[in-house]
């Protein structure tokens, strides 16, 4: 099968560029596919395909930009120049575009390639239905609101004309269904990146760091963390090292420049920036735990899958999307109220306190984590093409029958 993926990629900085680079490479590995395609944004660096695992072949294509009115017309033209067997999308409400009129255009992409006759799968990692939009920073206005839930069903019922729409958790299913009478449906989990075949549970000596990892300044708010691990410190003897792994959500230009400064006189904090993909097993691997600073959901969450697989204590609001994958899949974690810092500062200071717990929780974690791996869920993306194909041929038989 010569199988392409419309998606950001690294270098891009778009949403879901990570999760597009993991897909990859075990979709690589998969012996039925023997072509990758990526119809990648643009980017002015090469995309990031030198893998050392062997695999199929894999071309890239840059043929979309962000917050583009084109970008329906040049995929498509890619499409026909590449002629896939199937395309697999990896989409969430805003992957063309933060402009309402091209990330809506771009989310037409799917229905004009089933149009084509292709099978098309649309990989959604977030619904409308499960959005604050108020907290995840799209609009406080009320009437703003509910035009934004208006145009978000209206792109649903859209997106839902594809052959099969996958999301990652079982709830979305259960809403997608009931709403809009949907059965192309399926729940394809997440998945977990990397999987160390033996995780350490042991830290670094030296202080232990309290990490949170994303893009931040919409509902991931850097604020609450610090002042948690201010009050911890102010009550125990433990050293502790605070670390804010990524950037700013594009949404939110100068956001952790501006906590820097607000924050400079609090000692031991670490502003990474950008975390590279080889860097992540570091970044990781050093922290004592990964912290959860959110006052909202938008999707399953990268970050939680990222830590179950170096085996990692979570702290967690108990909220949304996290609490329903606790449900799902088997994680652990110390939960706290978003709107409280004291409920934050408690919940890191269970886990400073017990190394014991913390390694409970690490260990839950990841074997949580070993459930869903990357070769699995590629396996499942394959194995629906199969039963689309299939499907699409009997169908085919049978109007040739009834003539």
């Amino acid at each position: 099968m010569k199988l392409a993926i419309v998606t950001s990629y690294p270098p891009s900085k778009v949403t879901l560029n990570e999760y597009a680079y993991h897909l990859v490479k075990h979709f690589r590995q998969q012996t039925e596919i023997t072509e990758l395609v990526l119809l990648t944004d643009t980017a002015q660096e090469e995309a990031d395909i030198n893998f050392e695992e062997q695999g199929c072949k894999v071309i890239v294509k840059s043929c979309w930009k962000f917050n583009s009115y084109s970008n329906i017309v040049s995929v498509m033209k890619a499409v026909q120049e590449t002629t896939p067997d199937a395309i697999l999308f990896n989409l969430q409400f805003m992957k063309f575009g933060d402009q309402k009129i091209p990330a809506a255009l771009g989310l037409l992409l799917p229905l004009f390639c089933k149009m084509k006759k292709i099978p098309t799968i649309v990989l959604l990692h977030n619904i409308l239905e499960q959005v604050d939009l108020q907290s995840a920073g799209f609009t406080k206005n009320k009437f703003l609101q509910k035009v934004y839930n208006f145009i978000g069903t209206s792109l649903t019922k859209l997106i839902l004309k594809a052959d099969t729409v996958a999301v990652t958790i079982n709830k979305y299913v259960d809403i997608l269904e009931k709403k809009y009478h949907a059965d192309n449906v399926i729940l394809i989990p997440h998945g977990t990146f990397e999987l160390p075949s033996t995780p350490s549970y042991d830290i670094p000596e030296g202080p232990l760091r309290v990490m949170t990892f994303g893009k931040f300044g919409t509902y991931k708010k850097v604020e609450i963390l610090i002042e948690a691990v201010e009050k911890v410190r102010s009550r125990t003897d433990a050293t502790i090292e605070i670390v804010i792994a990524g950037t700013d959500n594009p949404n939110v230009p100068g956001y952790l420049k501006s906590m820097k400064e607000k924050y400079a006189k609090v000692p031991q904090i670490i502003f990474t920036g950008y975390v590279a993909e080889e860097d992540v097993p570091t970044i990781f691997g050093e922290s004592a735990m990964v912290v959860f600073p959110y006052t909202a959901t938008t999707g399953s969450s990268g970050v939680l899958h990222q830590a179950g697989s170096y085996g990692k204590a979570v702290v967690m609001p108990d909220l949304g999307d996290l609490s329903i994958l606790v449900q799902d899949e088997g994680y652990r974690g110390e939960f706290f109220n978003p709107k409280s810092i004291d409920s934050l500062a408690d919940a890191i200071e269970k886990i400073v306190m017990n190394p014991d717990y913390r390694i409970e929780l690490g260990k839950a974690n990841y074997k949580a984590a070993t459930a869903y791996p990357m070769s699995r869920i590629t396996g499942m993306y394959f194995e629906e093409f199969m039963n689309i194909q299939q499907n699409s041929l009997q169908l085919s038989k049978s109007k040739m029958r009834s003539i």
